[in-house]
């Protein structure tokens, strides 16, 4: 069961995201007894906020209550073949738990694409008890997002309205719910405790813009929502800094205007598509995105970008950092063609680059 199950995983590693990637690190296996130690980028002062300030200042009781009819228990099942040769392999199942949050009357449910990963069997259980079958609508490992479907009756659904995550401030206050160590319904709270954060998404991809927070996150709260002091969703809850296994008072949660976004999109039926250049960057470069390495055949590679290259705009766009680069890149579509200004052995030039589409999984570096 890769990546799923009630631990909420994080891998280590440095940007990757938006079309680029820089280093590459390795996840393993879950089942529900499993532990991750995990290792986060940091990143100050660079990303865009991502959460919303609470004007209204709900107490916690209230946000549970208000909230916690809109928050899902799932499990999942995924087969598997033990041991044995063939069709004599001995047939497995494991199991794995986290949580989701209503986004709609009409039985969509989103929660993080590493929650139902490999599921053969979807089950969710509503806050008054009810369970129901749940079908995947679609994923997307890029942002570790997902959408699955009830057929339950709207009078059961209690969706949770959503936050500007662009706007939070350190030090807002925080509430999650999810079902840490199969135990749902658990609310806990906390602040936000820095915004713009990187994160390793299960691709290898950076998700930028990572809300972190010291509530409580532990095992079985994937998926489920991180809320503001109105009871809005400002993410969610995805993963965790540990050496142990279990809350160390790190937590990480995607942010809300991505989830919907990508949500949207998934409902849509349409295909989530992230742009792609095709270069390694050197993680600590300032002043700009150096280039470490240029893959071969990709759109930077075709657009004449060479290693030891620092961007230094997108479009216009000042570029001051690594992180910036990959959040500028993920603003765009693929196909579409951007102009950089790049620095090169002291000289400074123009180059236009044609965006590629994302490949399913981070090439590997060199």
């Amino acid at each position: 069961m890769k990546r799923l199950s009630r631990i909420i995983p994080i891998i280590g590693g440095a940007v990757a995201g938006g079309a680029i990637a820089v280093a590459v690190a390795s996840g393993g296996g879950t089942t529900t007894n499993s532990t991750t130690t995990t290792v986060v980028q940091q990143s100050r002062g660079v990303g865009l906020p991502t959460a919303l300030s609470s004007s209204k200042g709900l107490s916690v009781s209230q946000i549970y209550r208000q909230d916690g009819p809109g928050v899902v228990d799932i499990t999942v099942t995924q087969n598997s073949t033990g041991g044995g040769i063939g069709p004599f392999g001995n047939a497995q199942q494991t199991q794995g738990e986290g949580a989701g949050v209503v986004y709609d009357n009409k039985g969509n449910i989103l929660t993080d694409e590493h929650v139902v990963d490999g599921a053969s069997s979807v089950t969710v259980t509503l806050e008054n008890g009810h369970k129901y079958s749940a079908k995947v609508i679609g994923t997307d490992p890029s942002t570790d997002v997902a959408v699955i479907h009830v057929d339950a009756p709207s009078d059961q659904l209690h969706p949770i309205p959503f936050a500007d995550s662009s706007s939070a401030q350190v030090g807002d206050p925080v509430v999650a719910i999810g079902s840490p160590f199969s135990l749902p319904e658990t609310v806990t709270q906390g602040i936000v405790s820095a915004v713009g954060r990187s994160i390793t998404a299960p691709n290898n991809y950076t998700i930028t813009g990572a809300i972190q927070t010291d509530a409580a996150i532990n095992p079985g709260n994937s998926g489920g929502p991180l809320l503001d002091g109105n009871g809005h969703v400002l993410g969610l809850n995805d993963q965790i800094q540990t050496n142990s296994g279990s809350n160390s008072g790190v937590g990480f949660a995607i942010p809300s205007n991505m989830v919907a976004r990508i949500a949207n999109e998934i409902i849509a039926g349409k295909s989530v598509k992230h742009a792609f250049v095709g270069v390694f960057l050197n993680s600590s470069s300032s002043g700009g995105a150096q280039i470490s390495t240029v893959q071969g055949g990709s759109p930077a590679s075709s657009a004449g970008l060479h290693p030891g290259d620092v961007v230094t705009s997108i479009n216009g766009k000042p570029i001051s950092s690594t992180q910036q680069f990959i959040e500028t890149v993920d603003t765009y579509a693929p196909g579409q063609t951007i102009t950089l200004t790049v620095k090169r052995d002291g000289a400074t030039q123009t180059l236009k680059l044609t965006l590629g589409t994302r490949p399913a999984q981070q090439p590997q570096n060199g």
